[in-house]
C-alpha cells in the first residue's frame, strides 16, 4: 500500500514524521528482505564487541552492505569471522534509523564454497607455522610400551571401537576415553577441553595420566573434518606435555592437527598399532634373547673352565713349591746345635774380657781417689760456711742495735691491742648471750608446738593406737578378722593382743581378749623405782 493519496497534488500530500517515516521504510524492507542469502567477502572485521556483538561489512566488486551478527548467533556459528573470507551469510535486511542505514542481520553463515574453506586452511596453516607450532623439534617420541592410552572421540562411532579392539590384540593396556563431538558446533573445543584436560591430571592421580594420547576421527569431507583445522584444537595439540597421535580421517585426508601432532597415523587402526607393540613379537624377542643369554652364558662359562683346567696344569705341585723351604729349614736346624755354642763361646770371651778390668787394686786405687775428692770438697765447705757465719754475725748486731728502740713502741701498740681485743671480747660475749637466749626461746616454741601436735598427748587423754602385724595403724575394726594379730599402744607402753569373734554391737569381751595381752614394762624414773603399769 502507497504511503502517499492518490490525489497527486502536492498541497495534498499527508504530511509524516521522521520517525513514522524511518519506522516505514524498516517495515517495508523487512517484509521485502525477510529471509536472503548473500554471497560476499568479509570486510573490516575486527572481532566481536565488548557486548558480544559482531559488525563488519560484506562487499563484492562494485557494492558493500553493512552486516552484524548478533551476541545469540555468533555463539551458534560453525566458522568464525576472518578478515578477506568469501562467505555466503543467510539473514534478513532491515534498516537502522539513527543513522538511515540499512544492514544486515546475519543468523548463519558459511564459506563459500570448497575453495574459501581450503584458502582459509591455507591461510590458518601458514599463520599457525609462521608461530613455530608446526616445527619438528617440538616433537616428542612415543613411549614404547604405555601403561595408559588417552582417546578423545566420539563414543558411539565405529572408531572407538576399532582402537580398542587393535589394543586388545597387540597388547592390551589401560585406556581412557574422553567421549567429544568430532563434527557441528562446539566440537572443536571438545576436542582442545579433552586434550587440555588429558594434560591437568596428576601422575599419581585417582585417575591415572596417560602416557601417549591418541584424536581420532574416521573418514568425511572437509567440512566434515573442519573442526580439527580449529586454531584452539591446534593449539591445544601443540601444548600437549603427552605425546599425541592424530589419527583423523583417511589417508588421503589432512588436518591441521596432524603437523601440530607429534604422530601422525593414516586411520585410527593405525594410531592403535603405533601406540602399542605386538605382545606376540615381544615375547618371541624375549625368547630368543633369553636363548641367546643363555648360550652365550653357557659358552662363556665353558671357556672359563678350560681357561682354569691349563693354568691348573701350569702350576707346579705342592712338593715342588715346598723343596726349596723344606731344604732351607734342614740346613737351618743342622746348623743350630753349632751357632749355639758358637754363642756361648763368644759370650764367655766377652766376659773374660770385662772381668780382667775388674782387679782389686784397681778398685782401690778408685776409692782412695775419690775420697780424697769427698775431704777436699767437706774443707772448701767449711770455709764457705765460716765466711757466711762470719757475714750473719755481723749482720745480726747491726739489726740487734736499732732494734733497740723498737721494744717501747712495739709494748705501746701492743697494749692498745690488748684494750680493743677486750672489747670485741666483751661485745662478743653479749652478743653470744643474746642469741644463744633467742634460740632457747625458739626451740621452746617450737618443743610446745610439737608437743601439742603430737599423738601421744592424745593417748594421754585415754586413747590408744592399734596397730597390725605389718605396723601399720588400724582405722576400723572391719580392717580386722578374728585371731588377727595386733599391738596396741598406750600413753605408757605397748601390749600385743589377738583379735576375737565380732560381738553385737561390735563390743569384744574382756575374757576373749586377756589371756593373749601382754603386760608392758614401765620404764624406771630417776626420782625410784618403776611406777605400777596399767594392765593395758
Amino acid at each position: 500500500m502507497s504511503m502517499f493519496p492518490d490525489n497527486d497534488s502536492p498541497t495534498n500530500l499527508a504530511e509524516y514524521s521522521v520517525s513514522e517515516l524511518s519506522g516505514s521504510i524498516k517495515r517495508t524492507v523487512e517484509q521485502a528482505f525477510e529471509q536472503v542469502r548473500v554471497r560476499g567477502e568479509i570486510s573490516g572485521y575486527r572481532g566481536p564487541h565488548s557486548s558480544g556483538h559482531a559488525y563488519f561489512c560484506l562487499k563484492d566488486d562494485r557494492a558493500r552492505i553493512d552486516a552484524v551478527i548478533w551476541k545469540s548467533s555468533f555463539s551458534r556459528l560453525r566458522f568464525r569471522p576472518e578478515e578477506g573470507m568469501e562467505v555466503i551469510a543467510t539473514g534478513k535486511v532491515t534498516t537502522f534509523p539513527g543513522s538511515s542505514k540499512y544492514q544486515i542481520v546475519i543468523e548463519t553463515l558459511e564459506p563459500a564454497g570448497a575453495g574459501a574453506l581450503m584458502a582459509l586452511l591455507e591461510e590458518r596453516r601458514r599463520k599457525l607455522a609462521a608461530e613455530g607450532l608446526f616445527d619438528a623439534a617440538r616433537k616428542r617420541p612415543l613411549p614404547f610400551l604405555p601403561r595408559v592410552i588417552g582417546v578423545v572421540t566420539s563414543p558411539t562411532g565405529a572408531v572407538i571401537r576399532d582402537i580398542l579392539h587393535r589394543i586388545a590384540d597387540r597388547f592390551p593396556v589401560h585406556v581412557l576415553v574422553w567421549p567429544v563431538k568430532v563434527q557441528g558446533d562446539g566440537s572443536g573445543e571438545e576436542v582442545a577441553a579433552a586434550i587440555r584436560g588429558f594434560n591437568a591430571l596428576e601422575q599419581e592421580g585417582a585417575i591415572p595420566r596417560p602416557d601417549v594420547l591418541i584424536v581420532a576421527r574416521g573418514g568425511g569431507s572437509l567440512e566434515d573434518l573442519w573442526s580439527f583445522n580449529d586454531e584452539a584444537v591446534v593449539r591445544a595439540a601443540a601444548d600437549s606435555q603427552i605425546p599425541l597421535i592424530s589419527a583423523v580421517g583417511h589417508e588421503t585426508d589432512t588436518t591441521l592437527i596432524d603437523h601440530a601432532a607429534d604422530r601422525r597415523a593414516p586411520t585410527p587402526t593405525g594410531a592403535a598399532e603405533m601406540a602399542v607393540p605386538v605382545k606376540a613379537d615381544l615375547d618371541a624377542a624375549l625368547a630368543a634373547l633369553s636363548a641367546r643369554l643363555k648360550g652365550a652364558a653357557t659358552r662363556q662359562m665353558d671357556g672359563r673352565r678350560q681357561a682354569l683346567r691349563a693354568l691348573a696344569r701350569a702350576l707346579p705341585s705342592l712338593d715342588q713349591l715346598l723343596a726349596l723351604p723344606r731344604r732351607r729349614f734342614d740346613e737351618a736346624a743342622a746348623g743350630l746345635g753349632r751357632g749355639l755354642q758358637m754363642n756361648t763361646l763368644n759370650k764367655r770371651r766377652t766376659f773374660e774380657r770385662a772381668a780382667a778390668h775388674l782387679r782389686p787394686e784397681l778398685l782401690a786405687g778408685r776409692i782412695i781417689e775419690r775420697r780424697q775428692r769427698l775431704a777436699d770438697a767437706l774443707q772448701r765447705a767449711e770455709r764457705v760456711i765460716e765466711r757466711r757465719i762470719d757475714r750473719s754475725r755481723a749482720r745480726i748486731g747491726t739489726l740487734d742495735a736499732a732494734l733497740g728502740a723498737v721494744p717501747s713502741r712495739i709494748a705501746a701498740r701492743a697494749e692498745r691491742a690488748r684494750d680493743r681485743l677486750s672489747g670485741l671480747v666483751r661485745r662478743a660475749d653479749t652478743a653470744l648471750a643474746g642469741d644463744v637466749s633467742r634460740r632457747k626461746a625458739l626451740l621452746a616454741a617450737h618443743d610446745r608446738m610439737l608437743q601439742s601436735l603430737s599423738y601421744m598427748k592424745v593417748l594421754e587423754r585415754g586413747y590408744a593406737l592399734v596397730r597390725d602385724e605389718e605396723g601399720h595403724a588400724v582405722k576400723q575394726a572391719a580392717g580386722l578378722g578374728p585371731g588377727a594379730a595386733v599391738t596396741i599402744t598406750f600413753a605408757d607402753g605397748t601390749v600385743d593382743a589377738v583379735t576375737g569373734p565380732p560381738q553385737a554391737g561390735g563390743a569384744v569381751p574382756p575374757a576373749a581378749a586377756e589371756p593373749k595381752r601382754k603386760i608392758a614394762k614401765p620404764a624406771a624414773t630417776a626420782d625410784g623405782p618403776p611406777k605400777q603399769g596399767s594392765l593395758f
